[in-house]
């Protein structure tokens, strides 16, 4: 018999709407029968209304402020064909608008596909070393690389985050590894219902890498880990493609877990809209792309640029972006810079700098409401000095992946900047994060990306 948890009175709308967590200071109670009962951390409970109105089974932990996280609505156990099921779903989503035989995507994005705290990345693409010894030809393109050495392998990146799912970590991986393996082609058309999510040939995939080490896991009372946890991974790092380029992943070396894939799609879009410009000025572009990790904004405007100037304060982040640079074919029209964001922005304004298009995608500011006001001024102080820098028609893309900064908190904040800097604005577009993270309806924090696109004037 399952624990119950009771939710202290009208606690439970915000989970009618969709929330799928119940804090400590909600519970009213814990019953096992009619008794009394303590919750072990990692056990399944069900959660109850005050009015004893079902509201779903959860995975707890006391020792965290998020005491329940629930996975289902229904009474459904944590046994492996729970997780095949709940995988194949997720994946069978994802194929709906990404070709996951030869693209890198997210298949599982914890709570919003009703797996709470458990994240898999698939990287597609070849080793590093591989490439470089067998194209010699820049730009490496997904075609070339083909050709040269054969169809594409995957590495899987993969997240525990809370006590639910690190207990049961080695029945996620059997069940993640039997849902997309293809064990043998014929089985697959004789027998869809059994594997209508496979897409990895055998043999093709060569190695999970765990990347357990998130602040999260510490307030779960969790340790935090990484490293293989089967297979291999390539020393140097693995070359995946994101809209036709070429970036380096190094899953050790990365941060998250190891590239943000949830940028893809304002990846490209910078692009599109720097070749825009482009074609507007009628001369190639400078671009100056802050806050830059390994390229993933900046890289996709030089079919446009003719300068790109990338700014990060991690010196690893930065050799990647010059390696980026260098499979892509024009490591000579960048430069990069290892500094402070706020102290190189506050530099190149001195020394008059103008610039076509900067991107600033900063990491998250404010990780909690509580710490909201004070992020929200750093947040203005970088989007004032970034816009001062950009020449009157220019464009600027800029982020926030803070869950605590929704989209009118951000809008306010950059018009509020724009206002300072005695500038004006003009959105082009406003977009969130790929869809292979998708949104769970009444759970806000998994709406968590912003990235706006405007003209300055």
């Amino acid at each position: 018999m399952l624990k119950r948890i009771i939710l202290r009175p009208g606690e439970e709308e915000r989970i009618l709407l969709g929330h799928p967590w119940a804090y400590g200071n909600e519970i009213d109670s814990v019953l096992e029968g009619k008794e009394k009962a303590q919750l072990v951390p990692g056990e399944c409970a069900d959660v109850e209304s005050g009015r004893k109105k079902y509201l779903g089974r959860a995975i707890v932990n006391p020792n965290s402020k998020i005491t329940a996280r629930i996975y289902s609505t229904s009474k459904e156990g944590l046994d492996k064909g729970f997780f095949k099921r709940r995988i194949r779903e997720a994946v069978l989503r994802r194929m709906f608008f990404r070709n996951l035989s030869v693209e890198s995507a997210r298949l599982i994005f914890a709570e919003a596909d009703f797996l709470p705290g458990l994240i898999i990345d698939c990287f597609t693409g070849w080793p590093l070393a591989d490439i470089e010894a067998a194209v010699s030809r820049r730009p490496v393109t997904f075609k070339l690389a083909q050709l040269s050495l054969g169809p594409p392998r995957f590495w899987l990146s993969a997240q525990f985050l809370v006590w639910g799912m690190d207990c049961r970590r080695e029945m996620i991986i059997e069940a993640l590894c039997e849902v997309i393996t293809v064990i043998n082609a014929r089985d697959v058309e004789n027998d869809t219902a059994v594997y209508p999510a496979a897409f990895i040939p055998n043999g093709a995939l060569c190695g999970i890498y765990e990347k357990s080490a998130a602040h999260v896991r510490e307030l779960e009372g969790l340790p935090l880990r990484e490293g293989v946890l089967q297979g291999t991974f390539p020393e140097g790092g693995i070359v995946i493609f994101e809209g036709g380029l070429p970036f380096i992943v190094d899953l050790p070396q990365g941060q998250k877990t190891g590239f943000f894939l949830d940028q893809r799609d304002n990846h490209i879009l910078a692009g599109k809209y720097a070749a825009i410009l482009q074609k507007e000025a009628g001369t190639m572009l400078r671009v100056l792309d802050a806050c830059s990790y390994t390229g993933g904004f900046g890289l996709h405007t030089l079919g446009s640029a003719e300068k790109l100037t990338m700014l990060d304060v991690s010196r690893a982040a930065l050799e990647t972006a010059r390696k980026n640079a260098a499979l892509q074919g024009i490591a000579d029209r960048v430069t990069t810079v290892e500094a402070n964001v706020f102290d190189e922005l506050r530099n190149l304004a001195r020394r008059k700098e103008r610039f076509d298009m900067v991107i600033l995608d900063p990491p998250a500011f404010a990780k909690s409401r509580s710490s909201l006001e004070e992020a929200l001024r750093g947040y203005k102080e970088i989007n004032l000095r970034a816009i001062k820098l950009i020449r009157p028609g220019g464009v600027f893309v800029t982020c926030s992946c803070s869950q605590a900064v929704d989209e009118i908190i951000f809008k306010r904040m950059v018009a509020e900047a724009a206002a300072d800097a005695e500038r004006r604005l003009v959105q082009l577009d406003f977009c969130f994060q790929a869809q292979d993270h998708p949104v769970l309806a009444g759970y806000n924090e998994s709406l968590y990306l912003k990235c706006g696109f405007y003209r300055v004037i």
